[in-house]
């Protein structure tokens, strides 16, 4: 059903899609194992809850920065630099356990917060540059590949988090988590050579549609803002909601059902394998009943499965429900993408994608403090229902305000 799809790819997208994967590997791991990491080390919920919030706080504005940045030069340079930052932090985790180097390498390095193999806050000059050289009729498609790939990747990384309790005979407690930062490393340093061996056509500034008059430009500017400014409002309460459940999802498990990585890791691999599949039909409904509702539909059966998930008894019954509820929510994130950059000229892609990632980091980042305060008072289901009620509000607004959008289907 894809070969042809994959077949006509470009080298470059060929290779972007590659580096999410192997990214995402590295993300799989951590993901599962950074927050039992720091439980392993006594910290509190709350404090585990605060450093993936300043994580996610420092991650929204830089993407606000790098979005312009990346449209005004060039989309390659940041991701290079990202690697770097990436592969330094990896480094400092795993020679030191000192709490405030290694809160330090998780807000640089996005430690746990599962970006799906995204480029963290660098991650708007990744999409703007993925859409380079796609057609806009394929972008749902290959944003949502581009998503599955993350997913698969993860999935592999979740099956590698069960490592501390193969060898925790030879490395004890906290200890056993070191040796995976090494291996998050590495595969930011193979991410790395890839990137460097991608080829951008982008000009930054310098490219401009030449036809427009300034007046043709100056109204299309302000539809585009005005479709921007919609998107950024419902993003508050996605992303609000995400916040509330996904980053602390692991550390949930195992306060409630006292599990460990072992059970824990292969749960979360099968869940992203589904999702990545799950992303992959979501790309090929794109082509049929389009972006906004091929969200909204998958989005609607995720909120049921996100009322369903806190009351489960059962850790098997709780993982199925998980499973359920990633593979129909977290699967839209690729025609969510390609929807957002579809607002805009590709001049301004990564604008676009910078408000479409900060708009959603922002109310995120409050989330694991909110969650982490709950946790440690004993309240396990509370925060689940405070983001089901604002998932709930954003899958109605997302419906009313582009059910009806059609995105630039010109270069």
């Amino acid at each position: 059903m894809f070969r042809q799809d994959i077949q006509e790819l470009h080298p470059a997208t060929a290779k972007l899609l590659a580096a999410r994967m192997i990214r995402s590997i590295g993300q799989g791991i951590l993901i599962v194992d950074f927050t039992l990491y720091l439980h392993a080390m006594h910290w509190k919920g709350s404090s585990i809850g605060i450093v993936l919030s300043v994580a996610g706080l420092f991650g929204a504005l830089l993407s606000l920065m790098i979005g312009v940045g990346s449209d005004r030069l060039k989309r390659k340079p940041f991701l290079v630099v990202y690697q770097v930052i990436l592969i330094l932090s990896a480094l400092t985790a795993m020679l030191t356990a000192q709490p405030w180097l290694i809160g330090i390498s998780a807000v640089l390095g996005g430690f746990g917060r599962g970006a799906n193999g995204a480029a963290g806050p660098f991650s708007p000059a990744e999409q703007a540059w993925l859409a380079e050289n796609i057609r806009p009729s394929k972008r749902g498609l290959i944003y949502s590949m581009n998503t599955a790939l993350g997913f698969f990747g993860t999935a592999f990384g979740a099956l590698l988090a069960v490592l501390p309790s193969v060898w925790s005979s030879w490395f004890t407690g906290a200890l056993a988590y070191r040796p995976l930062f090494a291996m998050v490393g590495i595969l930011a340093l193979a991410d790395l050579v890839l990137i460097g061996a991608t080829e951008e056509n982008y000009r930054g500034s310098q490219q401009r549609i030449a036809t427009e008059t300034h007046k043709e430009r100056r109204t299309r500017t302000k539809k585009e803002n005005h479709a921007l400014l919609k998107l950024v409002f419902v993003n508050v309460f996605n992303g609000a909601a995400i916040g509330m459940t996904g980053p602390l999802i692991a550390y949930w498990f195992a306060l409630k059902f006292h599990v460990g990585p072992d059970f824990i890791a292969p749960v979360m691999a099968i869940t992203f394998v589904v999702t990545g599949i799950a992303s992959l039909i979501t790309g090929k409904m794109t082509e049929h009943v389009g972006l906004v509702q091929s969200v909204v539909f998958q989005r609607t059966f995720g909120l049921l499965m996100l009322l369903l998930l806190p009351v489960m008894p059962f850790y098997w019954l709780a993982s199925l429900v998980y499973l359920l509820r990633s593979a129909f929510n977290r699967s839209t994130a690729g025609a969510r993408q390609a929807f957002a950059v579809g607002l805009v000229r590709a001049e301004r892609r990564g604008l676009a994608t910078s408000l479409n990632t900060v708009s959603m980091q922002l109310p995120w980042a409050i989330g694991p403090t909110i969650t982490g305060y709950f946790f440690e008072a004993g309240q396990l289901v509370v925060p689940f229902y405070i983001a089901a009620l604002l998932q709930g509000a954003y899958i109605i607004m997302y419906k009313k305000f582009f059910g009806a959008y059609k995105v630039l289907e010109d270069e």
